[in-house]
Order: structure tokens, then sequence, then C-alpha cells
């Protein structure tokens, strides 16, 4: 028999925000919520302690956090997100450039960083890492207020190529090849610190994609147009390389990428340029557990059947998501659990979608060690689960389901 569970209730509470006109605060509108509520009381070297919002990002959006400096402070700018949430933060400072940003500096998949500040008006960019629907408290305060996290040794990242610095020199820099339609790609390695400036041409109208990778650099991409204007930027597409697709065909001219790296920027990145693929564009969405496949027997999907209670089974996973399906007989709870076994180095990753692609839930690290859970209340009906391992790598995952049914 399925187990039962009784019934859940939530309440949110929530206040109307003070928007702050920024133009600093990128993707946003040009306007952020004041982070202590008000312009006065968002002064971080003056204000008896921190300052703290809770942000709803929801949709793929970000959320923006301003706050003031009447004079020169140490600060600590926090966000950690509740549940499954994993927030990435970024600061921008009163010219509009970016001064850093960090994914985990807070532990446990908390961003945290610490860093002197001058006077003046500062944006808290904050969004989900990987765009699923997040809540998370962002606490703004100096160096001797109380912190949100538990903080690690890590070093928020210090751009070692700032945004722009890629048009500045972009036509004194080398040309690694042209592309064409139906050409061989273009390719090269380099490092980050070596200037980070990389030119390519076209000569036709081409839809294209960019790739760096070497997950120790954990490099960070941005394209600029033959005009100098910005035509995008990534960080962590695929684990932490990263990758642009310019699904819309860019015209002829010469185009400039800035490379920049998160981790060694001593170490070469392998930057390749090549025509966009729509068709291999889909099917690494679905090796990635970005999407879900259809069940038409296009993309392989084991199926485990129909969920009565519990269902077992050892997997050997790798770094690309290994697909189910299950069915429940009726609306209740699915728990899926997914634990490393005979290797304490593995790292599973669970994702679920219902029969039409939605994303229902999504987990990485549930507790104090690497293995995933999730649980998810769903109506009867088919799902699929994705199951991978962070980092690549082959690691037996031990995966386990349980249905639950509401009390009577």
């Amino acid at each position: 028999m399925p187990r039962i569970f009784p019934s859940l209730a939530a309440v949110l509470c929530s206040a109307t925000p003070v928007f702050a006109q920024n133009p600093n605060c990128a993707g946003s509108g040009g306007s952020g919520v004041w982070i202590g509520g008000t312009a006065e009381n968002s002064d971080i070297a003056t204000i008896d302690s921190f300052a703290e919002q809770m942000a709803l990002v929801l949709n793929g959006n970000q959320y923006a956090s301003v706050f003031t400096l009447s004079a020169p402070a140490t600060t600590r700018i926090e966000a950690q997100g509740r549940g499954n949430g994993d927030p990435v933060l970024a600061l921008f400072g009163p010219d509009g450039v970016e001064i850093l940003t960090d994914d985990d500096s807070g532990g446990g998949g908390a961003a945290r960083a610490e860093v002197d500040l001058d006077p003046g008006t500062y944006c808290a960019i904050v969004r989900s890492y990987d765009n699923a629907p997040m809540t998370a408290f962002v606490r703004i305060g100096r160096d001797d207020t109380e912190a949100l996290t538990d903080g690690t040794d890590d070093t928020p990242f210090q751009p070692t190529n700032p945004p722009g610095a890629e048009q500045a020199g972009c036509d004194a820099s080398e040309s690694f090849g042209t592309l064409a339609q139906n050409g061989a790609p273009l390719s090269v390695d380099a490092a980050a610190a070596d200037g980070g400036i990389l030119r390519f041409d076209l000569t036709e109208p081409m839809a294209i994609t960019i790739t760096a990778s070497n997950e120790d650099a954990d490099p960070l991409i941005r394209l600029n147009g033959p005009d100098g204007a910005s035509l995008g930027e990534n960080d962590d597409y695929d684990g932490l390389n990263a990758r642009l697709d310019m699904t819309d065909p860019l015209a002829p001219g010469t185009y400039c990428i800035g490379l920049d790296a998160l981790g060694d920027p001593t170490l070469p990145i392998t930057v390749a340029v090549t025509a966009y693929d729509p068709a291999a564009a889909l099917q690494a969405l679905y090796a990635r557990g970005d999407a879900a496949p259809p069940m038409d027997d296009s993309y392989p999907i084991t199926e485990l059947g129909v969920l009565e209670n519990t269902l077992q089974k050892d997997i050997d996973t790798s770094g690309d998501t290994t697909w189910f399906s299950v069915t429940m007989p009726e609306s209740g709870l699915i728990l899926t659990e997914a634990n490393s076994i005979a290797t304490a180095t593995g790292d599973p990753w669970l994702v679920m979608f219902d029969a039409a692609g939605r994303k229902i839930a999504q987990n990485d690290d549930a507790g104090m060690d690497t293995n995933a859970l999730m649980t998810a209340r769903v109506a009867a009906g088919t799902y699929l689960i994705g199951l991978k391992q962070i980092g690549g790598g082959q690691a037996w995952v031990r995966l386990l389901m349980e249905r639950f049914i509401p009390a009577p």
C-alpha cells in the first residue's frame, strides 16, 4: 500500500516594496528594491545592523537589491536560497560596471561576497543558477554585522577582463579565422590571463554557437558585434563550461569574444565557433536535463511502469542525463532519492517533468552529503525522471521511488 501523508498548508506574507530607479540594475528594467525599504535605511555605512529582503525569482528573471554607502565600508553581500534554491549573485557599481559575481562562496549553494567599496549607489542582482523558480533571502551589511551564510574559503570572482575590455582591444587582436556556411569550425586555445580578447569574421549571414571549455578554468564568454554592441554572455551552460547560441543569423562582419575565467585564469580554454545546429542543440538539452525528451521513442527513455508502492533500481550514471518514465495511478506525492553506491565520489542530480514537458521538481544535494532527494505532489499520470552525475564521470546510483497518498 502507498504511504499516507497529512494535508499541508503554507502562508506567504509580503510587504509592498519601495523601488529605486537605478540604471545599474542590469536586466531589471532599470529599477531595483531598496534593501532597507527606503533610501535612508539602505545606507549600509550608517545603519546599526544589516538589511535583508526576501527575493522571489520566477520565469528565469532576476531580483535587484539597491543599497548606498555614504562612507567607504567593507561590505558583505549574501544570497541564500530556501529549499532547493541555488542563487547566483552579481554586484554592479555606481558606474554600471560589474564588480564581482559569485555562486557558492556562502557554502551549501549560497552566494557570498565581501568587498571594500567606496561611497555610491550599488545594485546587487540575484538570479537562479538553473533558472528554476526560487525563493531566497538577500542580506547586505558591513563585515562587523551578523552574516547570513557560513561562508567558505573561496575568494569571490574578480574579473580578469571586465566587460567592455573586449571591444576596446578588438581591433588590435588577431583574427583566429573566418567561419563559412558548411565550412570547418573555428577553434583556438587561449587563457583569460593572456588578454581574453578573440576575434573572428563572418562573410555571410549565419546563426552560430560559441563554446568555451575547461571546467578547471570555469570560463565566461561575452560576444560583441561589429558595431561594438553586446550580443550576449554566458558562464555555466554545461557544467562549468560556457556556451552561447546565437539562433538568429548574425550579419557579416568582425565579431569579438571577451574571455574570462571564474577559476584559474592561467589555464588554457578551448574556444570554438561553429554553425548553429538546432537538432544538436535540442539533443544537448535532453542530455543536460534542461528539457524533457518527448515520449515518442525518438529519445531513449526507460519505462518503470506504475508506481504502486516503492521502486528501486541500480543505475550506472554519467554526466549525460538518463531518463525514466513512471506512472502515478492516482493523485499523491512522489518521493525520489538518488544515492551513490560503491563509491564515495558520486554526486547524483535529479529532475522531474510531466508529460507535457513542464518541470515539476529538481534537486542536487539534499542534506549533508551529495545525494539527491526531491518530492512532488502530482496528479494521476505519467512523469519523466532524469538522473545524471554532476561534474561528469561514471558512478553507480541507487534510484528509490516511493508513492504517498493523502490522508482521508
